[in-house]
């Protein structure tokens, strides 16, 4: 029915002004360009600005090597390269292990409440990584952490069980923080897969660890591999949990080394280019061996044209085991860092909790958030930056996505790969890029929040593409035709019935660019400027002025607004995704 009104609107006679002009080629070239300058622009003037000096009052820019040679003759920069590398595997390792391992339990598994755990599962990944780590660092500080004055208490002893303030602090904040990606990533290819293979080696009298090790695994690897490199990839461009907790005890990667040198005066932008060169090229690489990774996917495939039934394995008396750890995982990744952020938000000076604090609960830090002059103003520019990236960039994509899967335009697969180039680009490295380009290149935008969007629309492109891209692999080319026919020109035709078919993928696509956009801190940390702050920078300015109860206010009220977000994203995608007949 939808289509057929769609078709009918859409043959509707056109005034003649109008049907001799047509917009086609305005707005595909529009688009187009628009694509080319936010992917393009940051990386030419990354790299430039790696092989010149500052510009000055007293002399002129040109071309060095010793942006370089500063960077990478020194010996700390060995030791932040392996801090680097050691940071990102670690995280990548220990979010797969946890995920992978819940994925498994809920798929292949008859543990209870599997429903439940699945959908329990998304709420993690809604609270923004700097109040996870603040929240663990009042749960996992040596000094205040509340897990190790638990523990202390119960064994009687001083010993420091958690210390977040150190390399593997930072991986177990970290991995715990994204584990859910690696859950949902793997909860796919579990849920997907034959048991027949499984059933075959119970029967021969396999373990249950030994099919879960020597069979299921194994035929999972493309996506093992893509998920360990998805979840690299994320740690490397991390800057939340390396700023707050690896630079108080000296412990640097690229991305706080880079902030760091920003940050220094004179600010240092070559070193910070060079550096950020580094972990452009490291994201890069991980990017390509993930999609090599996928195309040669198909040895490891057990859906054929065979059908079957999943069958989950019963694992007896385990499955109450099964559940419990569930239960502790969600207390640990969710429970815990919002209950100590709530206790924090209701104290005027932040305490451990005690019967005796119980008497002092107060309201006066929301009081001061809301009365706070900057916290309007970055709410404002909150819902204009999350509502405006993910409205300009779901159209303009809609058009490039078009040009890519409807037409056969010469060299269409390379518009495809420059508007996803933005992906390998970490939040920090991007925002560093575009900070030195408005430098250099005055048109009146730096310092205000035109450059914010600018940075958020160029981050989150890609999301629009891949989102775009499935909807309209399902509109199928005789309804364009068919409106062409009945003499709808091209703008009547995408307007009419391209864009009301690709409902479903854009929807999904606005919330979720419109919920990351509202998180985002690493691209906005070198950007904002005074009135431009949002509500991530004003979480990061609070921290840094040691502001704990009142920023736990403000995460509290962030949180729970996110929340809100993702369950109109879910019954988004009920009332406007696919349905079946």
């Amino acid at each position: 029915m939808q289509v057929a009104e769609s078709l009918q609107a859409a043959s509707a006679p056109a005034p003649s002004s109008i049907r001799q002009f047509d917009f086609k080629w305005i707005v595909i070239g529009l688009c187009v360009i628009v694509v080319l300058y936010l992917a393009l622009v940051p990386l030419i003037f990354l790299l430039w600005q790696s092989f010149h000096t500052p510009e000055s009052a007293a002399a002129a820019s040109h071309f060095t090597l010793d942006n370089y040679y500063a960077a990478y003759s020194s010996s700390e920069t060995a030791r932040l390269f392996v801090n680097s590398l050691e940071y990102a595997a670690g995280t990548a390792l220990f979010s797969f292990a946890v995920g992978a391992f819940l994925a498994w339990m809920n798929e292949r598994t008859n543990t209870p409440f599997k429903r439940l755990f699945f959908g329990l599962s998304i709420i993690p990944l809604i609270i923004p990584s700097v109040l996870f780590v603040v929240a663990w660092i009042l749960l996992g500080s040596p000094k205040i952490g509340l897990v190790n004055l638990a523990l202390q208490r119960v064994f009687n002893t001083d010993h420091v069980f958690i210390n977040v303030y150190s390399l593997w602090g930072m991986i177990f904040v970290d991995g715990l923080h994204y584990s859910p990606m690696a859950f949902l990533l793997m909860t796919a290819t579990f849920r997907s897969m034959d048991p027949s293979l499984e059933e075959s080696a119970m029967m021969s009298g396999a373990n249950i660890l030994q099919i879960a090790w020597q069979i299921t695994l194994k035929l999972s690897w493309p996506a093992v591999f893509a998920t360990l490199l998805i979840l690299f990839v994320r740690a490397i461009e991390s800057f939340e949990v390396p700023a707050l907790l690896g630079l108080p005890v000296g412990i640097q990667v690229f991305t706080s080394a880079i902030y760091q040198a920003i940050h220094h005066y004179p600010s240092e932008v070559g070193l910070a280019s060079s550096y950020g060169v580094t972990l452009l090229l490291i994201t890069s690489f991980g990017i390509y061996f993930q999609s090599r990774m996928s195309s040669r996917g198909s040895k490891y495939a057990t859906v054929t044209g065979k059908g079957f039934r999943p069958r989950p394995i019963d694992i007896g008396r385990w499955r109450y085991l099964a559940a419990t750890i569930f239960v502790l995982y969600f207390l640990l990744i969710v429970g815990l860092p919002f209950l100590v952020l709530l206790w924090s938000s209701f104290q005027n000076f932040y305490s451990v909790p005690s019967m005796a604090a119980l008497k002092n609960l107060t309201i006066e830090p929301y009081r001061f958030i809301l009365s706070h002059p900057t916290f309007l103003q970055s709410v404002w520019n909150s819902l204009f930056l999350s509502l405006g990236t993910a409205t300009i960039v779901m159209l303009v994509t809609s058009v490039i996505c078009w040009i890519v899967v409807k037409t056969k335009i010469r060299g269409r697969w390379l518009l495809d790969n420059v508007a996803s180039l933005p992906i390998v680009f970490p939040g920090l490295v991007l925002g560093l890029s575009i900070m030195i380009f408005y430098l250099n290149v005055d048109i009146g935008i730096y310092g205000t929040i035109w450059i914010m969007f600018i940075a958020y629309a160029t981050r989150f492109m890609p999301y629009g593409i891949r989102y775009n891209t499935t909807s309209m692999l399902q509109i199928h080319k005789e309804l364009e035709e068919s409106a062409a026919m009945s003499g709808a020109s091209w703008g009547t035709t995408f307007r009419m019935v391209i864009l009301p078919l690709l409902k479903p993928g854009l929807i999904a696509g606005w919330i979720y660019i419109m919920i990351v956009s509202i998180r985002e801190l690493s691209s906005s940390i070198l950007l904002y400027s005074p009135g431009t702050e949002v509500m991530s920078i004003m979480i990061w300015e609070l921290w840094e002025n040691g502001q704990y109860v009142e920023l736990s206010a403000l995460g509290v009220m962030f949180i729970v607004v996110l929340f809100m977000l993702v369950m109109l994203a879910q019954w988004a995608g009920r009332k406007f995704g696919v349905r079946e007949a």
